[in-house]
C-alpha cells in the first residue's frame, strides 16, 4: 500500500467516521442537514455502535500523516435460527467511501476486503450492499452479484429534521 493503510475503526475515530459519512452524502447530493449538527449527532451514534461487543465494526483507511481518507462500515445481523446448513449471520456492508482524489489507488478494494474478511471470520451466510453507481464494479470484482431472491419494499418517507 503506498502512502496509505487501513486499520479497524474504534469509538476513538467517531468524530473521523463521522465527517467521511458526512462527504460521502453530500457528494451524492444527499445532505440535507446541516454539516455541525450531523457530525456531533452521527459521531455519538457511530461511538456508541462501535463499542466492545456490538455488531457494528467500521475500518478507516489512512494516510501516512494519519488523515482518514476512505471508511467501510459493516453490522452483523442474525437470522432467525434454522435447521438447514447455511450460517444464522448476514452482513450488511454499508458507507463505503473513499476520498475522491485517492480514488483509483486500491483503498476501496482493501477496505471491502477487511469487510468481508471479518464476514468469513464471524461465519456470515451472505452479505449485502447498495451500491452507488461508481462502486458496482469494485463490487462486481469481489463477487457480489444482484440476487434473484430478495424483495425490497421502500415505506419510508424521509426523515424529518429537528
Amino acid at each position: 500500500m503506498d502512502g496509505w493503510s487501513v486499520r479497524p475503526a474504534a469509538a476513538a475515530d467517531a468524530r473521523m467516521l463521522a465527517r467521511l459519512r458526512w462527504a460521502f452524502r453530500a457528494e451524492i447530493g444527499q445532505a440535507s442537514e446541516d454539516e455541525a449538527g450531523f457530525l456531533e449527532r452521527a459521531a455519538a451514534w457511530m461511538a456508541a455502535r462501535l463499542e466492545e461487543g456490538g455488531r457494528w465494526r467500521a475500518w478507516l483507511a489512512e494516510d501516512d500523516g494519519g488523515e482518514a481518507i476512505g471508511c467501510a462500515w459493516l453490522q452483523l445481523i442474525e437470522k432467525v435460527p434454522n435447521p438447514g446448513p447455511e450460517e444464522e449471520l448476514h452482513g450488511y456492508v454499508t458507507s463505503m467511501f473513499v476520498a475522491p482524489a485517492r480514488r483509483g489507488q486500491g483503498i476501496g478494494a482493501a477496505l471491502l476486503g477487511a469487510a468481508l474478511e471479518a464476514c468469513r471470520a464471524a461465519k456470515v451466510d451472505s452479505v449485502v450492499l447498495w451500491p452507488t453507481s461508481g462502486s458496482r464494479d469494485l463490487y462486481a470484482r469481489h463477487g457480489f452479484a444482484a440476487p434473484d431472491d430478495v424483495l425490497e419494499l421502500r415505506i419510508g418517507s424521509g426523515r424529518a429534521l429537528p
